[in-house]
């Protein structure tokens, strides 16, 4: 069993994977859309808000109304888009949220520590939540039936609701759940640079010891995907790539060691 997440940073393309994806059975796809979530929200009128907590990782500030463009943007456009690019490709695809049939489900955090001007403060009663709970049964069902689960947030929240998540943690928690031989993480990147602004800084190995310093080394989103692969590697996963989406057969590669190799 295979799990790959696409993400949803600018200039990701999504015509790679699905090429490459035909060649599979074992597998599920995880998505973020974290761009064009952006550009919505611009769109209607609600400019996005982000926070940066005391470690250095950024997370999109959750009220109502950006949970509903979340519902809008991941569980409907791109996740349709996605799945009808796939089918037509060839695979069984199938789109799912995290609210369907209590697929994935987690608490709400209810209070999220952030630095704002040098100081540390409080954002209270955001509508965010890490995925505790992955409904196995479900995705046994589907890949059993021969379908391909194209899986995105939001995540079902204890007791009733919606909560937006990371889809790369999400996908970490997934690969743990099915006992995934291997995490994919795509990114618009080559992988995990020691320079983020230089492409040929790749770090093609990290081993459990220097999880640590790999963290370091990762600015902006791709913190998020060192942390998941840090998680899913916890969670039993023998191996996390981070590698380009946009490379011709992106999937096959990564799965070949190429981009960063995590272990």
């Amino acid at each position: 069993m295979i799990v790959v997440k696409i993400g949803g940073g600018e200039g990701t393309d999504l015509v790679n994977l699905v090429r490459d994806v035909v060649a599979y059975r074992d597998i599920i796809i995880v998505h973020g859309g974290s761009d064009h979530l952006n550009t919505l929200s611009v769109e209607l009128g609600v400019p996005p808000k982000f926070v940066t907590s005391p470690s250095g990782h950024t997370s999109r500030v959750t009220d109502e109304k950006t949970l509903d463009l979340i519902r809008m943007a991941y569980a409907g456009s791109i996740n349709k888009k996605l799945v009808e690019m796939l089918r037509v490709g060839g695979v069984n695809a199938i789109g799912l949220s995290g609210i369907d049939g209590g697929l994935l489900k987690g608490k709400k955090k209810g209070s999220i520590k952030y630095i704002e001007q040098g100081k540390v403060k409080i954002l209270h009663n955001d509508n965010t939540g890490t995925v505790d709970n992955v409904n196995v049964d479900l995705l046994n069902l589907l890949l059993g039936a021969g379908y391909v689960p194209v899986i995105t947030i939001p995540i079902e929240a204890e007791g009733g609701g919606s909560l937006n998540a990371d889809a790369d943690r999400a996908a970490a928690s997934i690969a743990s759940a099915v006992k995934a031989e291997s995490l994919v993480l795509l990114t618009n990147k080559p992988g995990l640079l020691k320079n983020a602004d230089d492409d040929s800084s790749l770090i093609k190995e990290v081993k459990g010891p220097s999880l640590d310093q790999a963290m370091d080394y990762a600015q902006g989103r791709m913190k998020k995907k060192v942390l998941a692969a840090k998680e899913a590697l916890t969670g039993g996963v023998p191996k996390v790539v981070i590698s380009n989406a946009n490379s011709e057969r992106p999937l096959t590669k990564a799965l070949a060691g190429e981009g960063t190799v995590l272990w």
